[in-house]
């Protein structure tokens, strides 16, 4: 068989060049599979999605009855934190646990537990608000440091590792709210 044209090397190496990189790419920016969790890794971060969903809640609640502009900045932020875990459940191709949750909803009994209680506390006074509200960061922050501890993955260590920031800075802000009312 014979061509009319020769084909150019330099052509020939560049399209070369092009599928071998197309082909990498495509595995490199491919989702992950839920099955490049362990399972630990998984039930990890499926709980700390709807653990962030019960703060936001919380403040939420708290927000609606008090009025103080404090659960109003700290509810942005724990939105932020839900979307956060919300990408990585995606990423590694998991439900979501709070998909079809209303306020207050919660897929886990003990988080479900946990919500009625603290919104039950927290509806006795602003004082007991901004507690509940300090109680929530320190058990956010018990349960992001074990998830940390939990994974080598990097991309949950650096989204463990935002919220943790985020949870010092809203157990800072809570303590100083306290602290601004005597307690």
């Amino acid at each position: 068989m014979k061509f009319g044209k020769k084909i150019n090397p330099i052509v020939l190496f560049v399209a070369l060049v092009f599928a071998v990189t197309a082909m990498m790419g495509a595995r490199f920016l491919a989702p992950a599979s839920a099955a490049t969790l362990s399972a630990a890794e998984a039930e990890t971060l499926t709980f700390m999605r709807e653990e962030e969903k019960m703060a936001h809640d919380v403040y939420l609640v708290m927000y609606e009855k008090w009025g103080a502009a404090i659960f109003a900045n700290i509810l942005a932020s724990e939105q932020r934190h839900m979307d956060t875990m919300l990408k990585m459940l995606t990423k590694y191709g998991l439900p979501d646990p709070t998909a079809e949750m209303g306020t207050g909803e919660f897929a886990n009994e003990d988080l479900q537990e946990l919500y009625n209680e603290l919104v039950a506390r927290g509806s006795v006074s602003l004082n007991e608000a901004f507690q509940v509200g300090v109680d929530i960061e320190n058990t956010d922050i018990i349960d992001l440091q074990n998830a940390l501890a939990g994974t080598t993955r990097r991309d949950l260590r650096t989204a463990y590792t935002n919220l943790l920031e985020g949870s010092y800075n809203h157990l800072q802000a809570f303590e100083k709210a306290l602290a601004a009312q005597g307690q």
